[in-house]
């Protein structure tokens, strides 16, 4: 059964929550209505769209997703419905579908404001309408493009890759764009060294687990999202080497000389 889910910048104790589920609850009451995420730092679309991107497709198929992130509509921002892989989006176009999808979607619909400028209406009434069985496109008019949004990759060069952190965790964990099949494809039978922010924090291994290493030692392992991310076992890595989105994270050759980098 197809479900809504809500991905927001809001707190959880803002006023916004109350008015949508209570518009979405009148409109189709019985359907499941799920916070997928919310208090995202107000108008970040790359940290919106890396929690949407992997986390839609564990919903069941045709499942409706509001976008609540940087989505009041203006005269170059308009509030769409995108199908694509099975499920539905509703949100503004700022970038954020092409940064969730990153490939083009099956149908794209400039909704039909019906007289109101009242977002949480306009997103409560769309979905309900889906819900009950109308098809995107009797809800509004076809559009052919969408605003895009370049995702941050790793770059490659001869043995060397750079990437970024694009995540971190409620663990403190720092997910970096250095995706497995990247890495292997550079790296597979070769020595290789892992560095964090700096020369004095590397590995020269990938752990399967935390409990790999010894507590207080710096690790790197790929995570069910198949992306490299940096750890430390039993501590917030991101507070330690003061790490923040954006944060450098660099993979060259290295012989294996040195003791890892125990932190604490």
């Amino acid at each position: 059964m197809p479900v809504i889910t809500l991905t927001t910048e809001w707190k959880p104790d803002d006023i916004y929550y109350g008015i949508i589920k209570g518009k979405l609850s009148s409109r189709c009451p019985g359907t499941i209505i799920i916070d997928n995420a919310g208090n995202i730092p107000a108008f970040n679309i790359s940290r919106a769209s890396f929690i949407i991107r992997n986390t839609y497709n564990n919903y069941p198929k045709g499942s409706i997703h509001i976008i609540c992130v940087h989505s009041e509509a203006h005269k170059d921002q308009d509030h769409l419905i995108v199908r694509a892989r099975d499920h539905f989006f509703i949100g503004t176009d700022n970038g954020i579908f092409n940064l969730i999808l990153n490939t083009d979607p099956d149908e794209v619909i400039k909704i039909d404001h019906q007289g109101t400028s009242d977002e949480l209406e306009i997103f409560a009434r769309t979905a309900s309408d889906l819900i009950e069985g109308k098809k995107p496109s009797d809800l509004g008019k076809s559009v052919r493009t969408l605003s895009e949004r370049v995702p941050l990759r790793a770059t490659i060069d001869k043995d060397v890759i750079i990437g970024s952190i694009i995540f971190i965790d409620s663990y403190g964990n720092a997910i970096s764009n250095i995706t497995r099949e990247v890495f292997y494809r550079v790296f597979e039978n070769k020595s290789y060294r892992i560095l964090i922010q700096s020369n004095k924090n590397y590995t020269y291994k990938i752990s399967l687990k935390y409990s790999d290493v010894p507590v207080g030692e710096m690790l790197a392992r790929f995570n069910q999202l198949d992306l490299l991310e940096i750890s430390i076992n039993g501590a917030d890595v991101s507070e330690l080497l003061s790490l923040s989105i954006g944060s450098v994270l660099r993979i060259d050759l290295a012989d294996k000389t040195a003791s890892p980098n125990r932190l604490f």
